[in-house]
Parts: structure tokens; C-alpha cells; sequence
């Protein structure tokens, strides 16, 4: 109850501001273009429950006030994993057809290639061709190539954007990331810095220089949050407003969020609250849990930061003029993360280790410094209470299958608390006011938001760039769901990360764990929450989504030692 009057502040002022707003929104002012500008703003590791318009209690009024205004998806799909879900998103391809089919390493396999390929195209360099300005803010995490005298062929400026402040690595301190990189150079971060301000201030400056051009050319912004990833870093002002909140713990919590977005309208009530996660201890029983709470405090403060960074973005767009035509869509790269980062012993005070400065060029390649930019031991271990610069933690399993309500599995795994995102979209020109607060079911995934820029823009997608056959795009335009209509035949859905794996088509998805793992098929229309089985009792449909999804992996090129199709085995 202590942090009610903060919040309840917090709330009015935003609903304060956005009505301040409202009357731009309906007549802005002449500067827009014909074509609208897209903005694309991603949080990084957060759950599909976690923002209040999808049945969170953590305060994001921006991101509400955006759905309440526009439409809000509850069947949209991510890749499960931070940079595939950058190159599916990029690109409008399967993240393997982009080169980027597990993470940051060369496996000797062009699908796996860790670094962005050439026959695929971002959407930055397809709107460029199409007349568009191109910014980017946040974190790139598409090629494997990070230190700043190595090859920059993949980092940002390299791939269609015309400026660029934030990481090419992915992930790191808040306040003090390492590759922090302007334009093509990599710099250290100022007095006071906190990388989700930064990258939200960035984005609001290139809105604020285009505006002053005086232009009707339209503008493309990729906005890459790192926030709520590990570590759990957040400022103090942020903290205080939830001290207290999660004392009550991981179970009540996620019986709440359930309600809510029952209420909402988000879920089904038919799809019941998923088992609590084995390896979670029922929080009668969690010990440390002062500790626990902390965690949790700090990852809803994270993303609270990162909602009052989205309102100086739509602050930056009303005030240049160019809110009315500016279709902005918001999402996450993935699921809760239940990594255990750096919670795995218990914390012992180190006297005898020296504080020292490190050097600019070690802070830039390591992930996790041994030391702070100010020369103090970065601590991490049970009971290192997270928030500071010097501290570097995970919220683990327990609060990420809170994150994940009512669903099974993680960020690594595609059952559906690893694939599931919230999609906000807005666009006060582009959705008729009847519309608004709408809630859209149709399924959607990352490969989706290619087609739909071409679409809204009017580019062209082309066969052929710079002499390279390009891979046709994969996904479809969302444009026409926008105002409640069908998007065009939706093919099947299909995934595969770490040996996870899985296909939806319409109301059936089939689904495994790791490579050793049964299939397992589960109707999505009655049993989101994955928790009826039927694959042995619908032997036709299994067999029949198993072919699709080995077809699909021969074409996009997974991985044979994960898998191997049936036509090899049988040989």
C-alpha cells in the first residue's frame, strides 16, 4: 500500500499529458507525409503479461494509452531468442534464411552464419530505396562482429540506416554498456547515463531533426529497448515506486495477472493458469525472499523507465508535427527470461579485492566486467541486492513464469511462454476511431512486420540489391487487421531454436522440446496454456504438421545435427 500515491501520481500525470496531446492527434499539424513514418519500438526479455493493457500491475500509462487507441494482438509470435528475433524482424525472413539460426558464432553453415547475410534485406534499406528516412536507436545484436576495429560491414549505418546511437553487442551494463557505438564509432557513456534514457532520447532527437527539416519525406525508427534484460538495473526514483509491491510473491502474483487479462479479454477464460514451474519453490517456502522481492522491483522498474521513455518518443512526434501519420507498433523480442544470471551462490565480500578502473578497451569486450568504469567489483551471488551499477543479476524462474502468465516455458523454448508477445499498434490516420482499444486474435509473427512496412509505405521489395538474389519475404501484411478485416491466407507459423521446435497452423501447433524431445500437439484455440496433450490421439494431424515442419526446415536450413528429416532416417 506505501507505493499506491506514488503510482496514482505517476498515472494522472501521463493521462495529464496525453490529453494535453489528444487534440494534435486528430489535427497535427501540416508537416506530415502522404506516406506514413513507422516507428518500431521492442522491449528486450519481457514477458507476455507484464504491461498493464495485457494484464500486468506494472505502470506503463504510455503503452496503455497507445491501445486504448489503437489495436492490441494476442496471438503474436517472436522467435524466442534475442537475435533471431532481430533478424526475423529485420528482414521479414525466418532468422535462419537471414544467417542467423542460433546466436552470435560461425557454425560453418550459411543459415548459421552469426552475422546478418546479403541475401536478405532490412527494412531500413528497403524503405531508403523507397524514399524514406532511416533511423535506429538501441541494441543491434545481428552480427557477430563487435570490437570497434574489426569489420563493421553489418552494424547499422552498414545496412540501410542513415544514423545510429546504441549497442552492437547484446547485452550489458545499463550504465555502462559496452560497444556503445554512435554512428560508426564507439563511444563511452556520459555523467548520469542510463541506457534506456539514452536510447529513448536518441530516438526523440533524430523524430526532433527531422521535424526541423521542414520535410514531408517519412522516416523509419527502429527503437531496440535492452530493457527488462538482465542486468536488473534500474534507478532509484523508479525502485521506490514499487518497494513493497511483490512481498506477497510469485504465486499470488500470477493468480492476479490472470484475472486481469481475463478481464481484459487478452486470454481466454477457458485456458487456466499453467502449474507453477517445477524448479520454483512456492513462495511460503522461497527463502531470501527480501531478496526475491528486490528482483522484482527492480525488472517492473525497467520497464517502467522504458514507458516513460515511449512517452518523450510520442512527445517528440506530437510537438514536430508528425503524430497523426506515424503508425508506431510496439513489441518484445521474447519471453521471461528464466536464466539464472548471476544468482547461482551466495554472495561473500571480497576486502581484498583491489578497486581499479578498467580500461575503455576492456569495458568494450567484456559482457560482464569484473569492474565497475569507477573501480568497483561488480557483485553478483544470492542476496546482492540488484539496482546498482555494480551488481549484475538475473530475476530467475520463479518471477519469469510470472512474467509468462498463464504459460508454460521461457525465452530458449517455443512453447508458448517463450514465443508470445504483446504487438501494440497505432496509428491515429491509418485505424478509424471505432476501432480503437480493439483486441485483434488473428495469429501474427515477426516475419509479418517486412511485409506490412512495404505495404503501408509503398516501397518496393525487390528480387535482386546490389547484384544479390534477395530472399523473398516470408511474411504477410498485418495492414488489414488493423481495421478488423483478414489479413491475406496465413501460411503456417514454423520455429526452431536450440532444437525447439514447433509449427502453427490455424488452431493446431505442434511443439518439442530440444532435439530429443516428442512432438507434442496442443489445440490453441481451447488449450493456449499447452497443457492437454493430444498428439497420440490425433495421429493424422501430428503426421501431417511433422511433414510441414520438416519441409520448412530443409528450405530455411536447420541445423542436421539437431535434426534430421524423416526421408534421411528412413534410408
Amino acid at each position: 500500500m506505501r507505493i499506491l500515491p506514488k503510482l496514482w501520481w505517476n498515472t494522472v500525470f501521463t493521462w495529464a499529458l496525453w490529453s494535453l496531446l489528444l487534440p494534435q492527434f486528430d489535427g497535427a499539424a501540416s508537416l506530415e507525409p502522404e506516406r506514413p513514418n513507422i516507428v518500431i519500438v521492442m522491449a528486450d526479455d519481457m514477458g507476455f503479461s507484464d504491461i498493464g493493457c495485457y494484464g500486468g500491475e506494472i505502470q506503463t500509462p504510455n503503452l496503455d494509452r497507445l491501445a486504448a487507441h489503437g489495436v492490441r494482438f494476442t496471438q503474436f509470435y517472436n522467435t524466442s531468442r534475442c537475435c533471431p528475433t532481430r533478424a526475423s524482424l529485420i528482414t521479414g525472413l525466418y532468422p535462419h534464411q537471414a544467417g542467423v539460426g542460433h546466436m552470435m558464432e560461425d557454425r560453418g553453415l550459411e543459415s548459421y552464419r552469426g552475422d546478418l547475410n546479403r541475401k536478405s534485406l532490412t527494412i531500413a534499406e528497403v524503405l531508403k530505396q523507397g524514399g524514406y528516412a532511416t533511423f535506429m536507436s538501441g541494441k543491434w545484436h545481428v552480427t557477430r562482429y563487435i570490437a570497434p576495429e574489426g569489420p563493421k560491414h553489418n552494424w547499422p549505418l552498414e545496412r540501410g540506416f542513415d544514423r545510429f546511437f546504441g549497442t552492437i553487442h547484446g547485452a550489458g551494463s545499463f550504465y555502462d554498456p559496452n560497444s556503445l557505438t554512435d554512428g560508426n564509432t564507439q563511444v563511452p557513456p556520459g555523467e548520469g547515463f542510463y541506457y534506456t534514457d539514452a536510447i529513448a532520447d536518441h530516438a526523440a532527437t533524430y523524430i526532433r531533426d527531422h521535424g526541423e527539416r521542414k520535410t514531408k519525406q517519412p522516416f523509419f525508427l527502429y527503437v531496440a529497448f535492452t530493457a527488462p534484460h538482465w542486468p536488473m538495473h534500474a534507478k532509484p526514483a523508479d525502485m521506490d515506486q514499487y518497494k513493497g509491491r511483490y512481498d506477497s510473491g510469485w504465486d499470488v502474483l500470477r493468480e492476479e495477472r490472470r484475472e486481469r487479462m481475463v478481464k481484459l479479454g487478452v486470454i481466454n477464460p477457458r485456458w487456466p493458469l499453467s502449474p507453477r514451474d517445477p524448479r520454483s519453490p512456492a513462495w511460503e517456502d522461497a527463502p531470501l525472499k527480501e531478496w526475491e522481492s528486490r528482483l522484482m522491483e527492480v525488472y517492473a522498474a525497467m520497464i517502467d523507465s522504458m514507458d516513460q521513455g515511449i512517452g518523450r518518443i510520442v512527445q517528440a512526434l506530437t510537438e514536430s508535427g508528425q503524430w497523426d501519420n506515424t503508425l508506431l507498433l510496439f513489441l518484445a523480442d521474447n519471453g521471461g527470461c528464466a536464466e539464472g544470471m548471476g544468482r547461482g551462490r551466495e554472495f561473500e565480500a571480497r576486502p581484498d579485492r583491489p578497486v581499479r578502473p578498467m580500461a575503455a578497451t576492456e569495458l568494450q569486450k567484456k559482457m560482464i566486467p569484473e569492474f565497475t568504469r569507477d573501480g568497483y567489483p561488480v557483485r553478483r551471488g544470492r542476496g546482492v541486492m540488484a539496482g546498482p551499477a555494480d551488481t549484475y543479476l538475473g530475476y530467475g524462474v520463479s518471477w519469469a513464469n510470472a512474467s509468462n502468465t498463464p504459460f508454460r516455458e521461457y525465452k530458449h523454448w517455443v512453447h508458448e511462454g517463450g514465443i508470445s508477445s504483446p504487438l501494440i499498434v497505432h496509428w491515429p490516420r491509418g485505424i478509424d476511431r471505432e476501432k480503437h482499444g480493439r483486441l485483434e486474435s488473428q495469429p501474427a509473427h515477426l516475419i509479418d512486420l517486412m511485409a506490412t512496412c512495404v505495404d503501408v509505405s509503398g516501397a518496393d521489395y525487390p528480387r535482386e540489391f546490389n547484384g544479390q538474389t534477395i530472399h523473398p519475404m516470408e511474411g504477410v501484411s498485418l495492414r488489414p487487421a488493423f481495421s478488423g478485416r483478414s489479413v491475406a491466407r496465413r501460411e503456417p507459423i514454423f520455429w526452431e531454436h536450440e532444437g525447439n521446435r514447433a509449427v502453427r497452423d490455424g488452431r493446431w501447433k505442434l511443439v518439442a522440446k530440444e532435439a530429443a524431445g516428442p512432438w507434442e500437439l496442443y489445440d490453441i484455440e481451447e488449450d493456449r496454456s499447452e497443457l492437454i496433450d493430444r498428439a497420440r490421439e490425433l495421429p493424422d494431424v501430428t503426421k501431417r504438421l511433422v511433414s510441414l515442419w520438416e519441409a520448412w526446415a530443409v528450405r530455411v536450413g536447420v541445423l542436421p545435427w539437431i535434426w534430421k528429416p524423416a526421408y534421411e532416417r528412413s534410408r
